[in-house]
């Protein structure tokens, strides 16, 4: 046997047994979560609906970290800074890992930067607008948003900021309307929905919460439609986007999933794996998640969730590419 290969033998078994023992010692003290925005939205909700079962999972307390600012950027950056050891693991979607770099010029890392592990769930979008916009319904919205558009007075557009997912689908529904529409930035949902609700912002393509059904029902927003494919149960008081006309393929959600970096060893992306896959099927979580109008992710194996990241990747960079968003 050639001298070269007899030192290699070795050296490969040596990595399986590592591999191995990180295995059965992972995780060997409290595991962080990662939150990329504050205490208190839907993120954190979602992070400590999780967070006491996966920690039954793992045998480790998991704590939740909250870590605002550039779009997720920041606290994406701080998992990338640390340890391949899987003892921070980040819970993020497309806005933070796969917008966020192609939006803003100072954020540095790519979406291959990180592994997915695991998705949790998926957020419904629906279509809000003001109480007084004279429009019912998608269709009736279409033409109208034409009509403006033809006398100079195009219709505005809330979003959460430039490069935000929720950009992108205003720009995509002015490039596939052929309608002219004007983006109105803002720093977070919550003046937004302040602007929508006092009629200063024509409509808002957001992620649906049961607090937009009740300011619909006391005639304070309208909404038009749930870019779903289908009514779902919870919101079949609304049309599905694809009973319209004009946006019949118009259907988006965006889903939320944890994240490792991509070099953590495979042993340990194991155990992530089940215990996130474990935690799903507790009926507290299930629960939880759908309280707050998420849709609970079906659990796909490693395989699967690698394919499903790198075909996000790919639709999210093929939106940006189409409305051409250029970093800034």
């Amino acid at each position: 046997m050639p001298f070269t290969l007899r030192r290699l033998f070795p050296l490969l078994a040596s990595l399986l047994m590592s591999g191995a023992v990180l295995a059965q010692t992972y995780p060997s003290k409290p595991v962080t979560l990662m939150v990329p925005y504050p205490a208190g939205g839907l993120s954190d909700v979602i992070a400590r609906t999780v967070n006491t079962t996966l920690a039954k999972n793992f045998g480790q307390p998991v704590i939740v970290e909250n870590l605002g600012g550039v779009s997720g950027a920041i606290a994406a950056q701080k998992v990338l800074n640390s340890p391949s050891d899987g003892q921070i693991i980040f819970q993020g979607s497309p806005n933070e890992l796969i917008l966020s770099p192609l939006a803003n010029a100072a954020v540095k890392f790519k979406s291959e930067d990180f592994r997915l592990v695991q998705m949790i769930a998926t957020a419904q979008i629906a279509f809000l607008a003001r109480k007084d916009l004279p429009v019912n319904n998608v269709d009736e919205f279409v033409d109208y948003a034409r009509k403006m558009a033809k006398e100079g007075k195009p219709i505005t557009y809330a979003s959460v900021g430039p490069g935000s997912f929720y950009h992108l689908l205003g720009e995509h529904l002015s490039k596939v309307t052929h309608i002219e529409m004007t983006h109105v930035p803002y720093k977070g949902a919550a003046p937004a929905n302040q602007d929508l609700l006092g009629g200063q912002v024509d409509i808002f393509l957001a992620p649906f919460g049961k607090s937009y059904d009740e300011l619909a029902k006391q005639g304070k927003l309208k909404i038009l439609a749930m870019l779903n494919t289908e009514r779902l149960e919870g919101v079949k008081d609304y049309p599905a986007i694809t009973e319209s006309k004009a946006l019949k393929t118009f259907t988006f959600t965006i889903w939320t999933g944890y994240f490792v970096k991509k070099d953590t060893p495979e042993p340990i992306v194991q155990t992530i794996h089940k215990a996130i896959t474990d935690s799903l099927t507790d009926p507290a979580v299930r629960s939880g998640l759908e309280a707050n109008s998420q849709l609970v992710a079906k659990p796909l194996s490693l395989v699967a969730v690698d394919k499903a990241y790198v075909d996000g990747t790919a639709q999210f960079r093929a939106i940006a590419k189409s409305i051409n968003l250029q970093p800034q």
